[in-house]
């Protein structure tokens, strides 16, 4: 039997494909906003027991059930159970960033010469897009499809030209995959009909040990095969340098706990950001193929992933401004270090630092960003 595809047009369909096929999928009513606009839900699932959520508000990963080395699943993604709790306290859940993903300093920039300016919503700085970037809208399921080896949803967005104070149109696309091999990979892709700049990323929200669980992620083993990071000002803006991780508590080339240096004091950047919220240089520039960024494990679950990508960069938040005011999906209150979340991308700012590359978009070309996941169980040694 050839592919199934299912184009969703005006009818919402229960299923996105007959259930011959090993990997499935499913679409339910997740909500509606406060206009009315309704907001859906789309399960991919495989026969290895996993499976992703996705809502299209904000295209956010709501949750990702994994078994752990017994077999027993667990939500290992951050996230809320009805939309009325994102839209309540919005922290990034899970959710496509951007228009430009991270910091904008003061929310300005200049591009051929004419000056712009994003709306400010981290201090005085642009934070993910401004005040309403693609995480608190409502995207488009444009179709779904599932055959043997994987279950994907693809979600559309038109951000119009001047919104947030971005130049030109921009025509947003994600594709969530999830395969019978626990891979779930993101595909992002943006054109524009004028110059502008682009920068999109997921802001997953990760706990391997489950979202509900009191463990917490500090004590996941983390790996990042970067040799420099960017140091940040008092605001988290970089300061331009490129810095050595050598003698640091940045340096994870080497697998080694977060806890280990997460709270050390006497390392100023650690003092800035309360924690990690930096970005790691893993390369200079974007490439054509995949290249590793993380590798993460919980010692106890035995539940890890790789993390890959096309993009330079790598910003690992260690969850420090989850305060206790939030409840997930367990009903458990989200504190400080109970997740973790790294998002490739290109560098913070690079809009206003020409060394760190670029982020601009011309008509008639495409952006793309490629995020992979590798998921895996196994005993702990």
């Amino acid at each position: 039997m050839g592919r199934i595809w299912l184009l969703i047009g005006m009818v919402s369909l229960p299923l996105c494909a007959p259930a011959i096929f090993a990997a499935d999928c499913s679409r339910r009513h997740f909500g509606d906003m406060p206009d009315g606009s309704p907001v859906e839900a789309v399960t991919l699932a495989n026969e290895r027991g996993m499976s992703a959520t996705v809502i299209t508000y904000g295209a956010a990963l709501q949750s990702l059930l994994l078994p752990d080395w017994h077999g027993e699943k667990a939500d290992v993604a951050l996230g809320h159970s009805s939309l009325s709790e994102y839209l309540a306290k919005p922290q990034f859940m899970g959710a496509t960033v951007g228009r430009v993903a991270n910091r904008i300093a003061g929310g300005r920039f200049i591009l051929d010469g004419r000056p712009y300016q994003v709306t400010v919503n981290d201090g005085r700085n642009a934070l993910h897009g401004g005040t309403v970037g693609l995480d608190k809208v409502v995207w488009k399921i444009v179709e779904t499809k599932t055959d043997r080896e994987r279950a994907e949803v693809l979600l559309r967005y038109t951000s119009p030209d001047g919104d947030q104070g971005f130049p030109g149109q921009l025509d947003v696309s994600v594709i969530y995959r999830l395969d019978e091999q626990n891979a779930l990979s993101i595909e992002y892709r943006a054109t524009t009909d004028r110059t502008t700049v682009v920068s999109l990323s997921s802001h997953a929200y990760w706990n391997l040990a489950g979202e509900g669980s009191p463990l917490g992620a500090m004590d996941h083993v983390l790996q990042i095969p970067a040799d420099a990071y960017t140091p940040v000002d008092q605001t988290l803006i970089p300061t331009g340098e490129f810095r050595s991780v050598d003698g640091t508590p940045f340096d994870f080339r080497r697998p080694r706990a977060i806890r280990d240096r997460v709270r050390t004091a006497a390392d100023e950047q650690i003092r800035i950001g309360r924690g990690y919220d930096h970005n790691w240089v893993v390369l200079r520039a974007p490439t054509k193929g995949l290249h590793l960024m993380a590798r993460v494990s919980e010692p106890r679950s035995g539940r890890s992933f790789e993390l890959w990508s096309d993009q330079p960069g790598l910003q690992f938040y260690s969850g420090n401004f989850l305060d206790g005011s939030t409840h997930g999906k367990a009903g458990q209150l989200y504190r400080q270090g109970d997740a973790i979340v790294l998002e490739p991308q290109a560098f913070p700012d690079t809009i206003n630092q020409p060394k760190f590359g670029s982020v601009r978009l011309e008509p008639g070309q495409t952006y793309r960003n490629n995020i992979l996941y590798r998921f895996r169980s196994a005993a702990p040694r």
